[in-house]
């Protein structure tokens, strides 16, 4: 089909849909990274947070001894002092998890930002466009991710507590400490098994999510050529502005011609003008050049304007193949040019005698 989409996107089309907030990016990967991080941190914070904890029983067990009465000015203390406890024992493990999580994502779009995603559109609270995303196969694979997910935490859970089923009861017997150790190593098997589990999904996640992004930023053949187009702009338009700016220049170089000491003729095939003003340049400059409709145009102007014309083939072929216009002569041709304009002023002279 002709508006098939099969080609691989352009770069272009990368940058305007990144420009546009649509960039790669697995979720699943940041979620498995964010849980690793975290538990790490909650092992090597916990005798931490045991601490804090234990000096807050202990201030709280002991005020309900010496205090007889609540008011707002406690309140708001005790508010304090539990943003503060909170702060102390928790505040750490959430902003790793955000740190994490931000850098993350940026690492997987690249430090975009971009305010195109927050603009309004029409489509998202269109109701048959959500009805379509309800029943798409992204819809469809993100359902069966999260049915997987909770399939393997239930059985890693039954797995690691079924093996413990004559310890948990003993928890009541033990000490504070040895209370959160018990539990802090169970959470940490059933962290670990599922953690590796993800690990995989993840990976798979994130194929998944690659693949997808490259089918939906596919072009068509025609969207390519488009795009080439708008990019590099109508091949009939650039032809016209390239015959308008050699136009153009050709106009400005026949204004040079009058200026001219002596045109070089071969004898209509090429057509040179020579100036030599010692006052402005070391040696003589090309002033025009051309070949056939142009050289017979620029014999046309010089005798117009009085400019003296001489035929002469090797030098006007050599000229007008070595030298671009408003360029020096060469050395090698100084002598061949020298000759040429000796005898233009000495013709010059006779007729002003």
């Amino acid at each position: 089909m002709p508006g098939e989409k099969t080609e691989k996107a352009t770069p272009k089309r990368k940058k305007d849909e990144r420009n546009k907030g649509n960039v790669f990016l697995s979720k699943e990967a940041i979620t498995v990274a964010s849980l690793f991080a975290s538990f790490l941190m909650l092992k090597i914070w916990m005798p931490h947070i045991y601490v804090v904890v234990q000096d807050a029983l202990n201030t709280y067990l002991s005020l309900g001894a010496n205090v007889d009465a609540i008011t707002m000015l406690n309140l708001r203390a005790f508010f304090l002092d539990c943003c503060i406890l909170f702060a102390r024992a928790v505040l750490p493990l959430l902003l790793l998890g955000i740190f994490v999580h931000i850098a993350l994502t940026f690492a997987q779009t690249k430090m975009m930002f971009s305010t195109k995603a927050f603009q309004f559109k029409g489509e998202r609270i269109n109701p048959i466009s959500g009805f379509k995303k309800l029943f798409s196969i992204r819809s469809l694979v993100e359902l069966i991710k999260a049915i997987i997910k909770l399939v393997v935490i239930v059985v890693v859970l039954w797995w690691v507590l079924s093996g413990q089923l004559y310890e948990i009861p003993k928890l009541m017997d033990m000490m504070p400490l040895q209370a959160m150790v018990f539990t802090g190593d169970l959470i940490f098997q059933v962290a670990i098994k599922v953690g590796i589990f993800f690990v995989f999904l993840a990976a798979g996640d994130y194929l998944y999510q690659w693949w997808q992004y490259e089918k939906n930023l596919r072009m068509s053949k025609q969207e390519i050529k488009d795009e080439y187009k708008q990019m590099e702009g109508d091949p009939q338009i650039k032809s016209r502005i390239r015959q308008l700016q050699q136009q153009r220049a050709r106009n400005r170089m026949m204004q040079q011609v009058p200026n001219a000491d002596v045109i070089i003729r071969n004898p209509t095939h090429y057509a040179v003008a020579i100036q030599y003003d010692p006052k402005k340049h070391h040696s003589p400059v090309v002033l025009a050049k051309g070949a056939d409709a142009v050289a017979l145009r620029i014999i046309d102007v010089a005798e117009e304007h009085g400019v003296h014309v001489m035929e002469d083939r090797p030098l006007a072929r050599a000229i007008y193949n070595t030298v671009e216009i408003n360029h020096a002569i060469p050395s090698e041709l100084y002598e061949a040019i020298a000759e040429v304009l000796a005898f233009v002023y000495s013709l010059k002279k006779k007729e002003l005698t």
